[in-house]
């Protein structure tokens, strides 16, 4: 069911036109003949069953009119307005709205338990899909959020490890959350609302594997640096020897430049401060 426009005057002329069989009742239930009385009575009834067609529509809420289970139609614009009598009107509001989820416990895409969250901004953008093509379209939404949320934590690895390259929840949050949201809007089309933005909002490893994997970040941070410092010194090492066999300062076999790379390369990586041994002599 699509949303359409409904027929809707100003309400001023309806109150006035109610008014006006009121006035005429009560004018006709003056005369003590059986037809004013009975004509009085009509112009009460009548002026009644008019001023149920009054309605107020606030500013960004929309109300939608159904008679005897036939939708109408829905009035958008806010102020003062006539419609259609004997109607119910349920009221949605069409401003933009945040869902946070609680916090969900799933597992990624390499199966290790998570603690994931996002939050939802979203609005209504077809009236009569919201109210009647779905139950309570607001707790349509909440679970699935929540449904779409545990989707994508599924199809993602939490980070990326033992340099396998792709996208990960962790580092990768922006493709990641335009993917949730793309999911989101298959899934609430149906509804009429329309997903303005999608974002995780907590994201952890679950507490029982949490110190294990800190660990483990630790000591490939370590090893990262320590091969960067690896790479700086064998640069370094490099360039000295290059420098120092260029002046014509040392003329060294292999064994005795392999001696000296190593040295110097356990000067430059070693964490504490080396102790140099002066040799007086000749170096051969």
């Amino acid at each position: 069911m699509k949303e359409k426009e409904v027929w809707a005057i100003s309400g001023f002329y309806g109150f006035l036109a109610s008014l006006l069989l009121l006035a005429g009742g009560t004018y006709l239930f003056t005369t003590t003949a059986i037809a004013g009385i009975m004509g009085g009575i009509f112009c009460y009834l009548l002026g009644f069953i008019l001023s149920t067609g009054l309605l107020v529509v606030q500013p960004n809420t929309s109300r939608s009119v159904v008679f005897l289970g036939r939708y109408l139609g829905t009035l958008r614009q806010s102020g003062w307005w006539f419609t259609a009598p004997l109607t119910s009107r349920p009221a949605v509001s069409l401003r933009v709205r945040n869902f946070q989820g609680d916090k969900l416990k799933v597992n990624d895409h390499r199966g290790n338990p998570i603690e994931i969250a996002a939050v939802v901004v979203w609005r209504v953008v077809d009236v009569a899909q919201a109210l009647f093509e779905v139950e309570q379209y607001q707790e349509f939404v909440k679970i699935q959020s929540e449904t779409a949320v545990r989707h994508i934590a599924s199809q993602y690895p939490y980070d990326s490890f033992e340099g396998i390259t792709g996208t990960s929840l962790r580092e990768n949050t922006d493709e990641v959350s335009e993917a949730l949201k793309k999911d989101l809007q298959e899934r609430l089309k149906v509804a009429g609302v329309e997903v303005l933005d999608a974002r995780l909002t907590h994201l952890a490893y679950a507490p029982e594997i949490a110190p294990a994997m800190l660990q483990r970040q630790q000591a490939e941070a370590v090893v990262a640096a320590r091969a960067k410092i690896v790479e700086g010194a064998a640069g370094m090492v490099e360039d000295a020897l290059e420098k120092l066999e260029k002046a014509g300062v040392l003329d060294l076999d292999p064994e005795r430049r392999a001696a000296m790379i190593n040295n110097l390369l356990v000067a430059i990586v070693g964490e504490r401060g080396v102790q140099p041994v002066i040799n007086t002599g000749s170096i051969y």
